[in-house]
C-alpha cells in the first residue's frame, strides 16, 4: 500500500430551498426540502465515491450533491401536476427517489431520506385547492351534524309523543276510575235511598196492619162483649117480655150501626194498604230510574273522556309530525344554501386563480414581444419606421390574402357593355372598360400605402415612374350619349 485516505460514512443533511419550479401545468411552485445522504456501503457505488469524492471536503461533497438534487428535483416537479404533488406525497417522494438516487449513486452517494418541508405557489392555487377541500369537509360535517340533530329531534319527538300518549292514557284511566267511583257512589246512594224508602213503606205498611189488627181485635172484643150483653139481656128478658122486645130492638139497631162502623174501618184500612203499596211501587220505580239514569250518565261521561283523550293524542301526534317536517325542511334548506355558498366561493376562487395564471402568462408573452421589438429596433440602428416596415412585410401576405378573401365569393355571370360606337382618342369606350378592369384590383403598392408602409426600391415602382402616393387615375373621355360609362 503506497497511499491511503478516508471517507466519512457520517450522513450529511442538505437543505434544498427549491423555488419557482415549473410544474406540468406551467404553474411555478416552491418546494423547500431536506435531503439526507451518505457514502454508500455498496462496493460498486463505493468505488464511485473513491474515484470522485476522495480527498474532497464535506462542504465540497454537499455542494456537488446539492447541484444534482436541484436539477433532478426540478425534473420531478415538471413531470407532475400540482394535484399529484400535493395530494399524493408518497408517490411524489417515490418519484424524487427514483430520479435523484441514480444520479447520486454515480458519485458514490446513497439517498437515505427525503423530507418535504412545505409546498406553496405564488398564484395560491394550492391554497384554493385546500379551501375547496376544507369547504367540502365542512359541508359533509354540517350534513352529518344536521343528520344527527334530525335523529335526535326525531327521538325526542317520539319520546315526547310516547310520554303524551302514556300521560293521556293514565289520565283517561284516572278519569275513568273517578267516573266509575262516582257512578258506584251514586248507585250506592240511590240503592240506599231506595232501601230507606222501602223500609219506610214497610214500616208504614206494618203500622197500618197493626192498626187494622187492633181495630179488628177491638171489634172482636166489642162483639164478644155484645154477645155477653145479649146473654144477660135475654136472661133479663126472660123476666119481662116487653122489656125484652124493646131491648132486642135497641140491640139490633146498635149492632147494625157497629157493623157498619166496622166495615167502614176495614175498607179504610184496605185503602190505606193499597195506597202504601202503590207508593212503594212508585218509590221503587223512581229509585230504579234514577239508578239507570246515573249509570247511563256515567257511561256517557266515560265515552266523552275517552273521545277527548283520543283527540288530544291524535292532535299531539299531528303537531309533532308537522314540527318534525318543518325542522327537516329548515335544516335541508340551510344545508343547501351553505353548500351553494361554499361551491360558489370555491368556484370563484378557482376562476380567479385560473385568470391570474393566464394573466401572468400573457404578461410574460408581452414582455417577450417587447424585448424582441426592442432588439429589432436596435438592429435597425434605432429606426422605428424601418422596424415597422420589416414587420409589415412579414404580414403583407396575410393582408393580400384578406383582400382576395373579400372578393373571391363575388359572382358575376356576365358583363354587358353598350357602346355608341363613337371613338375616343385613347380607344373606344368598350376598350377603355376592359382595360380598366385590371386596375380595379388593388396592386401591392396600394395595399402597402393603405397599411402606412413604404415598400423598398427593389420591389419596383409604378409604370409611369411615380410612387404609389403620387399615382392618380385619369378617367378616359367618352362620347356623349345615353349609354356612356364613366
Amino acid at each position: 500500500i503506497q497511499d491511503s485516505a478516508y471517507l466519512s460514512l457520517t450522513p450529511m443533511t442538505i437543505t434544498i430551498p427549491l423555488e419557482n419550479a415549473l410544474s406540468q401545468q406551467n404553474i411555478r411552485i416552491n418546494v423547500p426540502s431536506t435531503f439526507t445522504v451518505g457514502i454508500s456501503t455498496d462496493p460498486a457505488i463505493m468505488n464511485n465515491a473513491a474515484e470522485r469524492l476522495l480527498r474532497l471536503g464535506a462542504r465540497q461533497i454537499e455542494d456537488m450533491a446539492q447541484e444534482i438534487i436541484f436539477g433532478q428535483l426540478r425534473l420531478t416537479v415538471a413531470s407532475l401536476t400540482i394535484e399529484q404533488i400535493n395530494q399524493d406525497r408518497e408517490s411524489f417522494l417515490d418519484s424524487i427517489r427514483r430520479n435523484v438516487e441514480p444520479e447520486l449513486n454515480k458519485i458514490g452517494l446513497y439517498l437515505i431520506n427525503v423530507n418535504i418541508t412545505d409546498i406553496t405557489d405564488e398564484s395560491t392555487y394550492i391554497e384554493s385547492i385546500g379551501k375547496k377541500a376544507a369547504a367540502e369537509a365542512i359541508n359533509v360535517a354540517r350534513v352529518d351534524v344536521a343528520e344527527q340533530e334530525k335523529l335526535g329531534a326525531i327521538g325526542q319527538a317520539e319520546a315526547n309523543r310516547e310520554k303524551s300518549i302514556r300521560v293521556a292514557e293514565n289520565e283517561a284511566e284516572a278519569e275513568k276510575g273517578r267516573k266509575q267511583a262516582e257512578a258506584d257512589r251514586r248507585i250506592f246512594v240511590q240503592q240506599q235511598e231506595a232501601t230507606a224508602t222501602i223500609g219506610e213503606s214497610e214500616a208504614d205498611r206494618e203500622r197500618t196492619i197493626r192498626v187494622a189488627e187492633n181495630v179488628a181485635q177491638a171489634d172482636k172484643g166489642q162483639k164478644a162483649a155484645e154477645a155477653d150483653r145479649r146473654v144477660f139481656v135475654q136472661q133479663q128478658e126472660a123476666q119481662a117480655v116487653k122489656g125484652e122486645k124493646e131491648a132486642e130492638a135497641d140491640q139490633r139497631i146498635f149492632v147494625q150501626e157497629q157493623e157498619a162502623t166496622a166495615v167502614a174501618g176495614e175498607n179504610k184500612a184496605k185503602a190505606d194498604i193499597a195506597a202504601a203499596e202503590a207508593m212503594l211501587a212508585i218509590k221503587e220505580a223512581e229509585a230504579l230510574q234514577k239508578g239507570e239514569v246515573a249509570k247511563r250518565q256515567a257511561e256517557v261521561e266515560i265515552q266523552k273522556a275517552q273521545y277527548l283523550a283520543e283527540q288530544e293524542r291524535l292532535n299531539a301526534q299531528e303537531v309533532v309530525r308537522k314540527e318534525i317536517e318543518k325542522r327537516k325542511i329548515e335544516i335541508a334548506a340551510e344545508a343547501e344554501a351553505e353548500k351553494l355558498r361554499r361551491e360558489a366561493k370555491g368556484h370563484a376562487d378557482a376562476i380567479l386563480a385560473k385568470y391570474e395564471a393566464e394573466a401572468k402568462g400573457i404578461r410574460q408573452v408581452l414582455d417577450s414581444k417587447a424585448s424582441g421589438y426592442e432588439l429589432l429596433v436596435k438592429s435597425c440602428n434605432g429606426d422605428a419606421k424601418a422596424a415597422s416596415t420589416l414587420l409589415m412585410i412579414e404580414k403583407i401576405e396575410d393582408v393580400v390574402a384578406l383582400q382576395v378573401e373579400a372578393i373571391k365569393n363575388l359572382k358575376i355571370d356576365k358583363v354587358t357593355v353598350w357602346d355608341t360606337g363613337g371613338g375616343a382618342k385613347d380607344g373606344s369606350s368598350t376598350a377603355n372598360f376592359v382595360s380598366s378592369m385590371a386596375k380595379v384590383l388593388p396592386p401591392l403598392h396600394d395595399v402597402a400605402e393603405m397599411a402606412g408602409v413604404e415598400l423598398p426600391e427593389y420591389l419596383g415602382r409604378m409604370a409611369d415612374g411615380k410612387s404609389p402616393k403620387q399615382t392618380k387615375t385619369k378617367a378616359a373621355p367618352s362620347a356623349k350619349g345615353a349609354n356612356d360609362i364613366e
